[in-house]
């Protein structure tokens, strides 16, 4: 139902049922005509414009009962409003009380049948002025008398119960649109509340193409990645609650804007740990998942590295990540119940990643032969060892990924080294033009603490 239809006005007179109207002014066309005859004492014209109007005017109140409105019927109504005005030579007054009463029909008319209205209602008016021309000889003298008066004001009585019947419904939908809009807001920030629960890859096409969620899982080529943290177990058990989950919620925090960056699905966080995948459910090639992990992997180090840095001020030492990765086919998809659905991944290389995190050393990465052989010609990587991993009858050969810059000191984006009593952290790809003079007094104020303390030392020999 269109905008104009749910506002068009509904005069009722409830005897029993009830009884709908659509049309008010078929009763000014009925009383204008019916005045017009005892006007005009009955004569033969008074009386053949009774009858041509008034027979029309009663089947439409007969057929329109407890009716929508509708386009032939709006024409009918129109035609027989622009009958009365040329029949009545366009007199003034009667002619401007009709004509209202068509403009405001043409406006709550839907808006492709206005144009078709409008030329009726003047084609109507012309022919009928010719006509009455013709048959009387000589112009109609009308606007004196109770007629034209009588017929203006049940002209303005329809165009008040119009405006008034509209004024009601648009305070009715504006009323319920306030409500929806409520309700819609209320929807839309549950939602963004829900879809951070789920990878934003599987959230999003549903939401866009309203699909349907059903278990479902296929078989599909995947590069997964398992990663936790070194040393969280231990270092739980010393610390409060509440700094346990600030260093766990930073550190997740982010992981997952990496994760995000690089494309990934986060399927799940375990305890400390995370498992992100690649390949699903928009796969840039094989080779193309396999590098965009390893690449994340970095990334993640790299970042641990600095968030380590954070912790050891605050007194929190010895965090690292340990990262495997693996490249091989999985089921991945909704798996569950009807009432229940969890996308993940599930497979022999899922398992094989898990192993090699757990195999994994402190900041190291290590990844299958798989994924090797697709990374290889793009990152240095180095033969770490042949494992016999739990679960595994054969044995797997792992190779450890090295920093991108690891060979090359003097453009490497990173200086990370640390001694007891000196730890050095430098991340040239976050620190600021404006920050360099700062970073070089303070590199300038250790040395010169450096030298002063050996010289001491020295003396005291």
């Amino acid at each position: 139902m269109s905008i104009s239809e749910m506002l068009k006005p509904k005069f009722s007179l409830k005897t029993g049922e009830g009884f709908n109207f659509n049309y008010p002014e078929v009763y000014v066309l009925l009383l204008s005509v019916a005045l017009l005859a005892l006007y005009y004492e009955f004569s033969p014209t008074a009386m053949a414009l009774f009858v041509i109007i008034s027979l029309p005017s009663l089947m439409i109140l007969v057929y329109n009962y407890r009716r929508p409105s509708n386009f032939w019927t709006s024409n009918a109504v129109v035609v027989l409003l622009g009958t009365v005005i040329g029949t009545m030579q366009f007199c003034v007054v009667i002619a401007l009380s009709l004509a209202v009463l068509i403009a405001v029909r043409i406006i709550i008319s839907e808006a492709e049948n206005r144009a078709k209205l409008l030329m009726a209602a003047v084609i109507t008016m012309v022919i009928f002025y010719y006509v009455s021309i013709t048959l009387s000889g000589s112009r109609i003298d009308c606007d004196k008398g109770f007629v034209a008066p009588t017929i203006l004001f049940a002209s303005l009585l329809v165009v008040l119960g119009h405006f008034w019947f509209f004024y009601n419904k648009y305070i009715e939908h504006s009323r319920t649109a306030a409500q929806s809009k409520g309700r819609l807001s209320t929807m839309v920030s549950v939602i963004s509340k829900l879809t951070r629960f789920v990878p934003q890859q599987i959230w999003q096409p549903i939401v866009k193409s309203n699909s349907e969620v059903q278990v479902a899982n296929k078989r599909a080529k995947l590069s997964i990645m398992f990663s936790d943290i070194v040393g969280f177990t231990e270092l739980s058990d010393s610390l409060s609650a509440d700094n346990l989950a600030d260093i766990l919620n930073t550190y997740m925090e982010v992981m997952t804007d990496i994760a995000n960056k690089h494309g990934a699905v986060l399927d799940k966080f375990i305890g400390d740990g995370m498992v992100c995948f690649f390949g699903e459910p928009n796969s840039r090639g094989v080779r193309q998942d396999a590098l965009d992990c390893v690449a994340m992997a970095i990334d993640m180090r790299r970042e641990m590295r600095s968030l380590r840095q954070k912790w050891r001020l605050m007194g929190f030492d010895g965090l690292y990540v340990r990262i495997g990765i693996t490249t091989g086919y999985c089921h991945v998809g909704n798996f569950g119940s009807s009432s229940r659905l969890n996308y993940t991944i599930i497979g022999r290389e899922a398992n094989r990643a898990a192993r090699l995190e757990q195999a994994a050393g402190n900041d190291e990465i290590l990844i299958s032969q798989a994924t090797y052989d697709y990374i290889c010609h793009d990152y240095q990587c180095k033969y770490a060892i042949s494992y016999k991993l739990k679960g595994f009858d054969d044995v797997i050969r792992a190779w450890q990924v090295l920093d991108p810059d690891a060979d090359k000191d003097e453009s490497s984006k990173w200086v990370d080294h640390t001694l007891p009593g000196f730890n050095l952290h430098l991340n040239f790809k976050d620190m600021k033009n404006y920050d360099y003079q700062e970073i070089r007094n303070r590199l300038n104020f250790a040395l010169e603490r450096i030298e002063k303390e050996e010289s001491d030392q020295m003396s005291g020999r």
